[in-house]
C-alpha cells in the first residue's frame, strides 16, 4: 500500500463532510455575529440522533431527518440563551458540547443498554451512489463516484451558501446583520429572526454532518466518536474567514490530514501518532489565523 495514491484523494472527499457540513452551519452563525463553539456537541447528538432514527425507523431517510430534527432543537436552545437570555455565547457553546458528551453516553446505555458503543449487524449505512457517466471513466470514476448522499449534498451546500450569501436579497440582509447589527435593525431589518434562522440552518447541517459520521462511514456509535471534528470545523471556518468557498479549501485540508492520519496506521505506525496528525494541523492552523486577524487589526487601526 502506498502513503499517496488516487485513492487517498477519494477518502478524503469522504472524509471532508462532517468538517464541511459543520464548518458551513458555524459560518452562518458567524454571519450574523453569532460565534456558535458548541459545533463538536451538535454533531454528536446527530450523530446519536442518526443511530436511534434508523435503529428504530429502519428508514435512513427518516433517520437523517430525525438527527437533523434534535441538532435544530437543541440550535433553539443555543439561540434563547444567546439571542433571549443575551448569555455569553462562548459560554453556553461549551455547555452544549458537555451537554452533549453527557446526554448521548446517558442515552446509549438507556435506549440500547450498551457501554461505550452501539453496533447492529443487521442496521444499513448510507449507500453509495454511482454518479452516471463519470462512473465508467477512468481515475475520476474511482475519485469521485461511489460516495454517500450526503458526501456529495455537503459540496452543493457549500455552493449554495455562496450564492445565497452573494446572490439573493435575504443573503445580503444576513451579511448586513453580521457586520453591524444596530444599522441593520435600524433599517427595519428583522435581526432577530435573520438570527435564529441562521442558528437553525446550523443545527440542520450539523445533524447531516453526524449522520454521514455515523451513518456513512462506519454505521456504528460511540461515545464521543466526533473526536474534535466539530472543533476542528471550527478552525477551518475561521480558516476559510466564513466564506463557503474558503471554507470548503481549508475543510479540504484538514480533511486530507485525517485520510493520511488513516493510512499511516497501515504502515505500523502508532495509533495514538497518527491520531494526532490532524489536531497537530489545526493548532498551526490556528497559529496562521491568528497572526492574520493581528495583520488585519493593523490595517483596520492604520486606517
Amino acid at each position: 500500500m502506498e502513503l499517496l495514491d488516487l485513492s487517498l484523494i477519494s477518502s478524503t472527499i469522504r472524509m471532508v463532510t462532517p468538517i464541511l457540513l459543520a464548518a458551513l452551519g458555524g459560518a452562518l452563525c458567524t454571519r450574523v455575529g453569532i460565534f456558535n463553539v458548541g459545533l463538536e456537541g451538535l454533531v454528536l447528538v446527530g450523530a446519536f440522533s442518526a443511530i436511534v432514527g434508523n435503529h428504530f425507523t429502519g428508514s435512513l431517510f427518516l433517520a437523517i431527518l430525525f438527527a437533523a430534527l434534535i441538532c435544530v432543537l437543541f440550535s433553539l436552545l443555543f439561540a434563547y440563551m444567546t439571542i433571549g437570555l443575551k448569555a455569553n455565547e462562548i459560554v453556553v457553546g461549551v455547555a452544549i458540547n458537555f451537554l452533549a458528551l453527557g446526554l448521548t453516553t446517558f442515552a446509549l446505555r438507556a435506549i440500547f443498554g450498551v457501554k461505550g458503543a452501539f453496533y447492529d449487524k443487521e442496521m444499513a449505512g448510507l449507500p453509495k451512489l454511482d454518479i452516471p457517466v463519470i462512473k465508467d471513466i477512468p481515475v475520476l470514476g474511482d475519485i469521485f463516484s461511489g460516495h454517500s448522499p450526503l458526501v456529495y449534498l455537503a459540496f452543493i451546500a457549500a455552493i449554495l451558501l455562496y450564492l445565497f450569501f452573494y446572490r439573493t436579497v435575504t443573503g445580503f440582509r444576513v451579511l448586513a446583520v453580521g457586520m453591524n447589527p444596530v444599522a441593520a435593525r435600524s433599517l427595519g431589518l428583522k435581526v432577530t429572526g435573520l438570527q435564529v434562522l441562521a442558528i437553525t440552518m446550523c443545527g440542520v447541517l450539523c445533524g447531516l454532518a453526524g449522520a454521514q459520521l455515523s451513518l456513512g462511514q462506519v454505521t456504528m456509535f460511540t461515545e464521543g466518536m466526533t473526536a474534535g471534528r466539530g472543533f476542528i470545523a471550527l478552525v477551518a471556518m475561521m480558516m476559510g474567514q466564513s466564506h463557503p468557498l474558503g471554507i470548503l479549501a481549508s475543510s479540504f485540508l484538514f480533511g486530507l490530514m485525517d485520510a493520511i492520519s488513516i493510512r499511516l496506521q497501515g504502515f505500523s505506525l502508532p495509533t495514538q501518532f497518527t491520531s494526532m496528525l490532524p489536531y497537530l494541523l489545526t493548532i498551526v492552523a490556528m497559529f496562521f489565523v491568528k497572526e492574520k486577524n493581528r495583520a488585519g487589526g493593523n490595517q483596520q487601526s492604520s486606517r
